[in-house]
């Protein structure tokens, strides 16, 4: 133990100071860290990024093609579709769902839906007979269902279905092209709001952050955090600015400018990508297109985690390609992790257990002051997400206790790669 009359300065007397020394050195450098993160990255922990305000709705609205890649989603479209197709949009709006190779009767599914909906549908590919239609005028509708041809190589199995989407998009003279999910619901406005977005503020690009479910014990845990890590990596109001080198989508609904997209490469240019949306994003803006990215509670998932291993399978089956594949990126990842995110807690509580103990050292009230501040400034930072979720702020100080199991996805991603489960 060291001793209390000894100054808190950071020489070792004895060897066996010199890891108590460093600790407390790492402590303090983590809290700095969240202070900088509260104060100065881009207020990344905010939720209060809302699309801006369009003055009035512009003349001769754009047509709109949504394009949605849907494998085995015969249980999800009844329940997403009819969002879509019941936009109060006044332009011309076409949906056209990619049946990816499914084997549970999706694009039956898909069509039925659309006819339930009073929706003129057209079905093409795969050996049916299609349809034609006249040219899109305002406020026309049509559901087009495609059966997306085998992948060539080299391409990831859902771009190659975005791409099939974006062909028959631009053979519907696509003005507007916006990506959605099968598991996407959206309130009856929100097409119109993007648009006005877009063609308001001249945006090559507006994308949304869908509300995830959070009904589930695994679900409240898991969701809200995995929304708080994407904002940390890509804060919302830097990919905003087209001055930031910052860019990223979110891939449940994003609204591109045809134009652009076709400008910037399109989806071809990203055919091997696995984390698509961030991807797109990032493509369209590094080609000069502005780009807006935010949060929504009228873009909803419906994808249900049941269990902790569904929010585990989707996080594993892709963190490893953000990292690139690297071993040396992936080593850096978890190392940061614990010291940012389980360090303070941890040094935290030790030094208020020494301190209890009697232990009234400048080592333990520096380590208790530093560990219990970068705690504090973590949970401040988790605050609001919770509340955009409506949960009980108390789950804040559970950060860390989350940022460890986002951890061992993480590594367990690295090792589904090396074991050839990547990516599935």
């Amino acid at each position: 133990m060291i001793s209390p009359r000894r100054p808190l300065a950071c020489r070792a007397r004895q060897p066996l100071e010199a890891p108590v020394v460093v600790i407390c050195a790492l402590t303090s450098a983590a809290a700095l860290a969240w202070l900088y993160l509260l104060a100065l990255h881009g207020g990344y922990w905010l939720t209060g990024q809302r699309l801006p305000p369009a003055a009035g709705t512009p003349a001769g609205l754009p047509a709109v093609v949504a394009v949605v890649p849907a494998r085995n989603e015969a249980d999800m479209l009844p329940q997403s579709l009819p969002g879509l197709l019941g936009q109060d949009y006044p332009g011309a709006l076409t949906v056209i769902v990619v049946d990816d190779d499914s084997d549970d009767g999706t694009a039956d599914v898909a069509a039925t839906t659309g006819k339930q909906a009073g929706w003129p549908v057209v079905m093409k590919g795969n050996g049916r007979q299609a349809t034609s239609r006249p040219q899109p005028m305002p406020g026309s509708r049509a559901l087009i269902v495609i059966a997306a041809r085998p992948a060539p190589a080299g391409w990831a199995g859902k771009v190659w279905a975005m791409s099939e989407g974006v062909q028959a998009a631009t053979a519907e003279g696509a003005q507007y092209i916006l990506f959605t999910d099968a598991d996407i619901a959206m309130s009856p406005s929100t097409l119109t709001t993007l648009v006005n977005a877009a063609t308001g503020h001249r945006l090559a690009l507006v994308s949304q952050m869908a509300l995830l479910r959070t009904s589930t014990l695994a679900e409240r845990l898991l969701v809200p955090a995995f929304v708080y890590f994407f904002a940390q990596l890509y804060p919302f109001r830097r990919v905003s600015r087209p001055t930031s080198r910052t860019a990223a989508a979110a891939g449940g609904c994003m609204l591109f400018r045809a134009d652009a997209l076709a400008a910037a490469g399109g989806v071809a240019a990203i055919r091997d990508a696995r984390i698509d949306d961030v991807a797109l994003g990032t493509l369209v803006k590094r080609s000069g297109g502005r780009c807006w990215l935010g949060l929504s509670t009228d873009v909803i998932s419906l994808r249900p985690y049941e269990k902790v291993a569904d929010v585990w399978h989707m996080v594993a089956r892709s963190a490893y390609t953000q990292l690139g594949y690297s071993p040396a990126a992936l080593a850096g990842t978890l190392a940061a992790l614990a010291w940012l995110y389980l360090l303070p807690p941890l040094a935290g509580l030790a030094g208020v257990v020494a301190l209890a103990a009697g232990a009234n050292t400048a080592v333990s009230v520096w380590l208790a002051a530093a560990g219990l501040t970068g705690w504090l400034l973590m949970t401040i930072t988790y605050a609001p997400m919770l509340r955009l979720y409506r949960l009980s702020l108390l789950r804040a100080p559970t950060l860390p206790l989350v940022a460890g199991l986002y951890a061992a996805m993480t590594a367990d991603s690295a090792r589904r790669h090396y074991r050839g489960r990547g990516g599935e």
